[in-house]
C-alpha cells in the first residue's frame, strides 16, 4: 500500500511538471497600435489594419528582421531593404533597381510609407497587388528581384537558429510558411508612418512658412496655375496622394500599359498610381520609370511637357498647351513648397533602421 502511494505521488508530480512546462511554452503576444501623427488624427480617418493580421509587437519585430534579412533571396545577397532604403524613405537612388542576377526591370522602386491609409488596397505602380501582404509576397519569387521560391525560403528560415522561436512568439507556431512571413513583413510596413514634415508643423500652427513656400503652396492649390491638388492631396489630405491611378501625360504612346495590363481595359492604358509627394527630398528619381532625375524636371513636365494620348486624364486640362506654363519664379516657389513635405524624422527614425 505504501509503494502504491509513492507511485500515485510520482504520477501526480510528473503530471504537474508537464502542466507547468506547457504553461511556460505558452506565450501571449503583446497587442500593438500604430503611432498616428497628430495631423493625421485631425484630418484622416483611422488607418486600415486587417482583422486577419492584427498588429502585435512580436509580429512587427519579426517583420522588421525579415525586411532587412538577405535570407529571403536566392543567393542571400538581397533583402527588401536593398531596394527600399530607410534613409531614402524606403526607395533607392537608381532608376531601376537591380536584382540578384544583376537584371533590371522597367519600374522605379516605390517608397514605402503611410500604406495603412491606402483604402483602395491596390499596391505597386500598376495596382496589381491587392494588399500589403500580397505585395510582400511577390518580390521573393520574381526572377528579376530576389529570384527565389517560397519553399526554399521557408526551409532556410525553418533551419535558422532564431526564426522558429520568433515565429512561435508572433504566430503561435514554429511551422514557417510564406503566409506568416508576409504577414510579419506587412505588420512592419504598416508602422512606416511619415507625418512630421515642416508643412505638418505649419498646419499645426507650430512653425511659419517662408513667403516663397507659401506662394508655392498657393500655386499647388490654384486650378489656373499649378492645379496639383486633385491627384496629390492638400492641407485637407496630408497623405499628399489620392492613391488612385492616372495618365499624367508622360507619353503619347505606351510601351508600359500600367494599370491597363492588370485590368485588361484599354481605357486604363498608361495609368499609374499617384505617388505621395511626401519626402521628395529623398526619393529621386521620379515617376514609375524613374525618367526624371530632379524635382525641377517633374515641375517642367507639368508646366510644358504634357503629351496628349487616348487615355489622358481629364485633370490634365492644359495638355493642349503642353502644360500649365509656370514662370521660373513660380517653379522655384513650387519646389520650395514641395520640399516642406520632407520628413527628416521619418528617415532617421531608429525604429525603422536595421
Amino acid at each position: 500500500m505504501k509503494r502504491q502511494s509513492i507511485y500515485i505521488f510520482l504520477f501526480f508530480f510528473l503530471l504537474l511538471s508537464c502542466s507547468s512546462k506547457e504553461e511556460v511554452d505558452v506565450y501571449t503576444p503583446i497587442p500593438a497600435s500604430l503611432k498616428v501623427p497628430e495631423i493625421f488624427q485631425q484630418r484622416l480617418i483611422a488607418p486600415l489594419v486587417p482583422t486577419n493580421n492584427p498588429l502585435i509587437e512580436e509580429g512587427i519585430s519579426l517583420g522588421k528582421k525579415l525586411f532587412f534579412d538577405k535570407i529571403l533571396s536566392k543567393d542571400n545577397t538581397q533583402s527588401c531593404a536593398s531596394c527600399h532604403d530607410p534613409k531614402r524613405a524606403f526607395t533607392d537612388e537608381t532608376r531601376f533597381s537591380d536584382g540578384v542576377n544583376g537584371q533590371f526591370g522597367n519600374r522605379n522602386s516605390m517608397p514605402l510609407f503611410n500604406l495603412a491609409w491606402n483604402f483602395d488596397e491596390r499596391f505597386m505602380w500598376d495596382g496589381k497587388e491587392l494588399s500589403i501582404e500580397r505585395q510582400a509576397f511577390a518580390p521573393v519569387r520574381n526572377p528579376i528581384e530576389m529570384h527565389s521560391d517560397w519553399k526554399n525560403v521557408a526551409k532556410k528560415l525553418q533551419d535558422h537558429a532564431e526564426y522558429p522561436t520568433l515565429f512561435k512568439k508572433a504566430f503561435g507556431t514554429t511551422k514557417i510558411d510564406s503566409v506568416l512571413v508576409t504577414k510579419a513583413i506587412a505588420q512592419f510596413e504598416r508602422t512606416l508612418i511619415s507625418g512630421d514634415s515642416k508643412f505638418d508643423q505649419y498646419l499645426l500652427k507650430k512653425v511659419d512658412l517662408t513667403p516663397e513656400e507659401l506662394n508655392g503652396f498657393n500655386i499647388f492649390m490654384d486650378e489656373t496655375r499649378g492645379d496639383c491638388f486633385h491627384c496629390h492631396g492638400s492641407d485637407s489630405n496630408p497623405l499628399w496622394t489620392d492613391n488612385k491611378f492616372h495618365n499624367n501625360g508622360l507619353d503619347a504612346t505606351f510601351t508600359d500599359l500600367g494599370l491597363g495590363k492588370v485590368t485588361g481595359d484599354p481605357n486604363d492604358n498608361g495609368k499609374f498610381k499617384t505617388p505621395s509627394l511626401r519626402n521628395l527630398k529623398f526619393t529621386a528619381p521620379f515617376m514609375h520609370d524613374g525618367r526624371f532625375a530632379t524635382i525641377e524636371e517633374v515641375i517642367n513636365h507639368y508646366s510644358e511637357g504634357l503629351k496628349q494620348s487616348s487615355t489622358i486624364d481629364p485633370l490634365m486640362k492644359k495638355v493642349g498647351q503642353g502644360g500649365v506654363q509656370l514662370s521660373d519664379k513660380d517653379k522655384a516657389d513650387l519646389k520650395a513648397f514641395l520640399l516642406t513635405l520632407s520628413d527628416n524624422n521619418f528617415v532617421n527614425n531608429p525604429d525603422f533602421q536595421e
